[in-house]
């Protein structure tokens, strides 16, 4: 009995120590999250103390600095190619030649006997750009207008070519128009010479086209007074049978060996040059001449000059650079200077 009650004294007192001690754990669990929070508290006040006390700066971020650009891009222009004109496409630029010549056309014809003293590709038919413009010369001269006439340059002028001093309005005679044209090579003044033709332009090219048949022509085509479209065509043969037609005619003789003009339009003066440098400068002895440039055909140049008293006609098509065609009739020259000693060679004779 008495060791019944030991026992049960025993386990009364083992449960209360067990539960003093998690009343104690619990205290302090209550003390150590009650300072986390005080802990947190003075934290959250110290934050907004800080704030307080410098509104400025946590209300206005950071400025960025300024790039400055030191270069200047622009956007690449695109590069516009030319096209290769008919003689490169057929592959006739850049052939060798006993001349060295830069013109993948050629010829040199003795304007006397036709005898052919040298040829290039001469039977080609290739665009022959403002060259086209002694056929529009023969036609007005045969025409029998009066060249004292006046004519206008109207809007279908202007829309011809859009570059020209010769502005819309301008007041000029036909024989005005004609030296312009043959001299300056000026294409407006040429276009309104076919548009002033009984008939109009149509029949102006009409009556080209017959003009080119007449005289042996035959591998050669107009369709235009100036020259701007590719479709007037011509072989060098044919321009030879074109410069000796053109020279019969004293007006274009004259008018397109006439070195300079100053005409006073739209109240002031205006200096028109000769396209061909040769005649500006005098160097050679030229009776007739017609440069001519489209990317069709390349830089061209016909002439009819007198060396060692030799009346010459000289083609040259297609030439490479700007200056090319001008230096190729001076080689020309050179050459038959040399040969013409001894008697030059005839290739063959022109029909």
């Amino acid at each position: 009995m008495v060791l019944n009650r030991f026992w049960l004294l025993a386990f009364l007192a083992f449960i209360a120590f067990g539960m003093s001690i998690n009343v104690s754990a619990n205290s302090k669990d209550t003390q150590t999250s009650n300072a986390n929070k005080g802990s947190k508290t003075a934290v959250k006040k110290n934050t907004s103390t800080n704030a307080k006390s410098d509104p400025k700066k946590a209300a206005k971020p950071a400025k960025n600095q300024k790039v400055v650009r030191t270069t200047v891009t622009r956007p690449a222009k695109p590069e516009v190619v030319s096209r290769p004109s008919f003689a490169t496409a057929l592959g006739l630029r850049g052939q060798n030649d006993d001349l060295s010549l830069k013109s993948s056309v050629a010829m040199v014809v003795n304007q006397d006997t036709n005898e052919v003293y040298f040829e290039k590709n001469s039977s080609v038919s290739l665009p022959i750009a403002s060259i086209t413009k002694l056929m529009t010369a023969i036609v007005v001269l045969d025409s029998k207008l009066p060249l004292d006439e006046t004519l206008v340059i109207n809007a279908d002028d202007v829309r011809s070519y859009k570059t020209s001093r010769l502005a819309g309005g301008t007041v000029l005679t036909r024989e005005e128009a004609l030296l312009l044209a043959l001299m300056s090579s000026e294409n407006r003044a040429a276009y309104t010479l076919g548009r002033n033709y009984p008939g109009g332009m149509p029949a102006f090219v009409s009556a080209m086209n017959s003009k080119a048949k007449e005289i042996g022509m035959t591998h050669s085509r107009f369709a235009d007074p100036t020259g701007l479209m590719s479709e007037n065509v011509a072989s060098a043969e044919d321009l030879a049978k074109l410069l000796n037609a053109s020279y019969q005619y004293k007006m274009i003789r004259e008018f397109s060996t006439w070195p300079d003009l100053t005409m006073v339009i739209a109240n002031r003066p205006q200096k028109f040059l000769n396209t061909n440098r040769l005649v500006r400068a005098g160097d050679m002895n030229i009776g007739l001449q017609k440069t001519g440039f489209i990317n069709a055909a390349g830089k061209c140049l016909v002439m009819q000059a007198r060396v060692n008293n030799t009346p010459l006609l000289l083609i040259f098509l297609d030439s490479v650079g700007t200056q090319s065609r001008f230096a190729d009739a001076v080689r020309v020259r050179d050459w038959y200077e040399r040969i013409s000693v001894d008697g030059p060679q005839a290739i063959r004779r022109l029909m």
